[in-house]
């Protein structure tokens, strides 16, 4: 006879044993920090350093959310913990806002601020050729700080990004459905949804890639176009790695729902993931009005 707990039911508030998981997890990131830094400047290696860095919080993180949801089927989650689960995701979700926050902080400050200041008078004498425009689109000037910034043309709102837009915000239409399916206790509804989500989240980093590709082929615009460029890669590029973790969330929700997991009543797993990515849209929506149509 199993001696689990019904979910839901433990008259406890759980608290688990020491963990090696926050230590591992942390060595991989290290990796992949001191990898970014050295790539960006130029050492090969840091390549190397990153994609280690990589599959080492891959695979802690595999067991880490492995033991969590043995904990949770074996009944060890009461509805305290559901609770802490809600605050913590809450004020993760918090922190992204204030991650993309500081990105447009970027944007605006460079386009309202220090772009009007360089094109002053004050800075005629040092760079003659400077034009304060947004964005900047002529050869590169002599004397600036930076050097020079060769020419690039502007990424438009058509077509890419524009299918890109409808694709998140209809995922974000899916991923709703799914929802209300299983509080319905609708299974076979709810995995199809989810399902479809999954493939939308993952055709829009494709569509993403080829974008990047065009970008670099046929515009000439790169991390090095100059303010507009370094912009640009940073906003869409961080959003794509937010895609991208969103994606794979909702991946594995789908293959627990598919082995039984979650109730109508108890899914907080789900919530959780469906919370990350409609936050992942709205900043998308942020995205497109700024960066691509402005």
């Amino acid at each position: 006879m199993s001696t689990a707990v019904p979910k839901g039911q433990a008259p406890y508030y759980f608290v688990p044993g020491p963990s090696r998981h926050p230590v591992m997890a942390a060595i991989g990131l290290f990796f992949v920090i001191l990898g970014a830094g050295q790539w960006v400047n130029g050492a090969e290696w840091g390549a190397y350093s990153v994609a280690f860095g990589l599959l080492w919080w891959a695979v802690v993180l595999k067991q880490w959310f492995g033991d969590a949801i043995r904990e949770s089927e074996s009944g060890l989650y009461s509805q305290r913990i559901d609770v802490s689960y809600r605050w913590a995701m809450a004020w993760f979700i918090f922190s992204e806002v204030m991650f993309f926050a500081a990105f447009f902080g970027a944007l605006y400050w460079a386009r309202m601020h220090a772009l009007p200041n360089l094109g002053s008078i004050d800075n005629a004498l040092l760079w003659p050729d400077f034009k304060a425009i947004w964005p900047s689109t002529a050869p590169g000037f002599t004397g600036s700080p930076a050097g020079t910034v060769e020419a690039f043309r502007t990424m438009g709102p058509w077509p890419l990004p524009t299918i890109n837009t409808a694709l998140l915000l209809t995922s974000g239409v899916t991923l709703t459905i799914a929802h209300h399916a299983l509080l319905a206790n609708q299974r076979a509804k709810t995995v199809g949804f989810m399902w479809l989500t999954v493939f939308l989240g993952a055709l829009f980093l494709c569509l993403q890639g080829y974008e990047y590709y065009e970008a670099y082929t046929h515009l000439n615009l790169k991390l090095s176009s100059g303010i507009y460029g370094s912009t640009f890669f940073m906003l869409t590029g961080f959003h794509g790695l937010h895609v991208f973790v969103g994606t794979l969330m909702l991946l594995f929700i789908t293959l627990r729902l598919q082995r039984g997991h979650f109730t109508p009543e108890r899914h907080f797993g789900f919530e959780g993931a469906a919370w990350y990515w409609h936050f992942v849209d709205v900043v998308w929506l942020g995205l497109y009005v700024v960066v691509y149509w402005t």
